[in-house]
């Protein structure tokens, strides 16, 4: 009798990821989650202000399409795609962080104080300063967990480089 093809090694014929990867997992899908919370709180405050419903749209559009990928990506990283890993610490792990940190460091390089965020924002706006922290704290929590020695086993036992499925 023939022997059939050997399993593919990876989540299913292995048990699934390690829990390190799983960690990675959830800490993305929390990152989009602050980042769609987030969008949502900041269309409100540029709506509040005056902000055009056309540029407002096309922001939401592009972030959306943006977390769309990186849950597509996310997913892959699951599955032991070693380019995943690399597409969301560069990509995400470096500019993304970037982007979320430019805004508030540009407020504070005008000459604005720490104490200024406690003495003259609204309810919305420090909302929006929460979820962003959090959203910055889980991109943090997820590059750290997709560098754990056991994640780089998986994606090292998965042998899964460049196909996308």
């Amino acid at each position: 009798m023939t022997k059939g093809p050997e399993p593919v090694p990876g989540p299913v014929a292995s048990g699934g990821p390690p829990a390190a990867i799983r960690a990675a997992t959830m800490w993305w899908v929390a990152a989009v989650g602050a980042g769609v919370v987030e969008a949502i709180g900041t269309v409100a405050v540029l709506a509040s202000r005056g902000e055009s419903g056309g540029v407002l749209g096309a922001g939401l559009a592009f972030r959306f399409a943006v977390y769309a990928l990186v849950l597509f990506v996310t997913f892959r990283l699951w599955s032991g795609r070693r380019w995943a890993r690399w597409v969301l610490a560069v990509g995400l792990g470096v500019f993304g962080l970037l982007s979320l940190v430019m805004e508030p460091i540009g407020w504070l390089a005008s000459g604005h104080s720490p104490a200024e965020v406690f003495t003259s924002t609204d309810l919305t706006v420090a909302l929006v300063i929460a979820i962003r922290s959090i959203h910055v704290v889980a991109v943090l929590a997820a590059c750290v967990c997709m560098f754990r020695p056991e994640s780089s086993a998986y994606l090292r036992r998965s042998g899964r480089r460049s196909t996308v499925e």
